[in-house]
């Protein structure tokens, strides 16, 4: 691993901070507390992103069977974020550290505008070595307003603040070629740039706390691995996880980075669920832009256009056979775009600076 780290999100998960029994593992909070405090001793800049509230409210406080499952998600959620958050300052400040608090939802990364003022938050706070923790506002956070889980947020936190590292803390050392429970099954200490699909691997099997599972910790790791973000998933129930990984002697999946991104194309990778349409390519324009050769993609590539957009707006890029290529930000609104399919020497309807090509992770 590099030891060039400066800047390390750190997402910790439900079943991290919690015990068998699903009640608050304060414990084992505290020893990562303390790995936390040494690392920003060490001159490290940590953002936290930490799961636990709903299963700090559910052991709180007990509710009326006859409440429904969201409800119940809510308010346990808004009753343990108090506790969860509480427990942090504490920890923190008896080490002399101070800590903030952001709660967020998926809408809160759809709008640039939105995105940097956010970005420009946390910037603050680290200047002032504050430690951020963040976690998904689960009281109002619903249905398309929910991240996948908070690995998502882990990664669309760590692009934003342009992390060199993030850590996926589980309750396993890694992804392992089998169940984590056999014996026999192999850990994979290191996933290249160019290695193969691992979902053949992971089971579906999903957290008693959480909504995730290893497929989309996997999937959110190569996603910011070819941000140029070095990510490892390790096992945040073992003794001083956080100091092996300062040290260079972490056993976990590590993640191999690809080259760093601008910011902009960083936003863009994240922003799927925002897309406004679609822009059909040719195979020259898919060719063109799947090369090492920086390239934008000009109306004499477009094969056609599904939907509309505006401009400003982040468009699917995707080819004939209806695989996608990549995200980007439209120059121009869907309107002008069609005008303008198969002609040459045409202003490019997505520049190359604020393109995300995807179609080869």
């Amino acid at each position: 691993m590099p030891s060039t780290t400066q800047t390390l999100v750190i997402k910790i998960g439900s079943n991290v901070l919690t015990m068998v029994d699903g009640s608050p593992d304060l414990q084992r909070m505290r020893t990562l507390v303390d790995q936390v405090v040494f690392l920003l001793e060490k001159g490290l800049k940590v953002v936290l992103v930490s799961s636990g509230a709903v299963a700090f409210g559910r052991k709180s406080q007990p509710l009326s069977p006859k409440t429904d499952a969201v409800s119940r998600k809510q308010v346990w959620a808004a009753i343990g974020q108090i506790d969860l958050i509480r427990a942090y300052k504490e920890l923190f400040s008896g080490k002399g550290h101070p800590i903030a608090q952001l709660m967020v939802t998926r809408e809160d990364f759809r709008d640039r505008t939105h995105y940097l003022n956010m970005k420009n938050c946390l910037e603050g706070l680290l200047k002032n070595h504050i430690v951020p923790v963040i976690n998904e506002n689960d009281a109002v956070a619903v249905t398309e307003l929910m991240f996948t889980d908070n690995d998502e947020l882990a990664g669309l936190v760590a692009a934003m603040v342009d992390a060199d590292s993030l850590i996926l803390l589980t309750n396993v050392d890694g992804i392992f070629k089998g169940h984590p429970s056999d014996p026999e099954s192999e850990l994979i200490l290191h996933v290249g740039q160019k290695m193969p699909d691992l979902s053949q691997y992971i089971s579906t099997h999903k957290s008693s706390f959480g909504r995730g599972g290893m497929l989309t910790k996997m999937t959110m790791a190569k996603k910011s691995a070819d941000l140029g973000i070095e990510v490892l998933i390790a096992n945040g129930k073992k003794d001083n996880v956080l100091i092996a990984y300062y040290n260079k002697d972490l056993k976990c999946t590590y993640f191999e980075p690809g080259k760093s991104k601008h910011n902009h194309k960083k936003w863009i990778a994240h922003s799927d669920n925002y897309s406004k349409g679609e822009i059909i390519i040719n195979e020259g324009a898919k060719r063109a832009l799947l090369s090492e050769k920086i390239t934008s993609l000009l109306p004499v590539g477009i094969h056609a256009i599904n939907g509309d957009f505006l401009k400003g707006d982040i468009v699917r890029i995707m080819d004939t056979s209806g695989k996608k290529i990549g995200l980007g930000k439209a120059e121009y609104g869907a309107a002008t775009a069609r005008d303008k399919i198969g002609l040459g020497g045409q202003k490019p309807l997505v520049h190359y600076d604020y393109l995300y090509i995807s179609e080869l992770n």
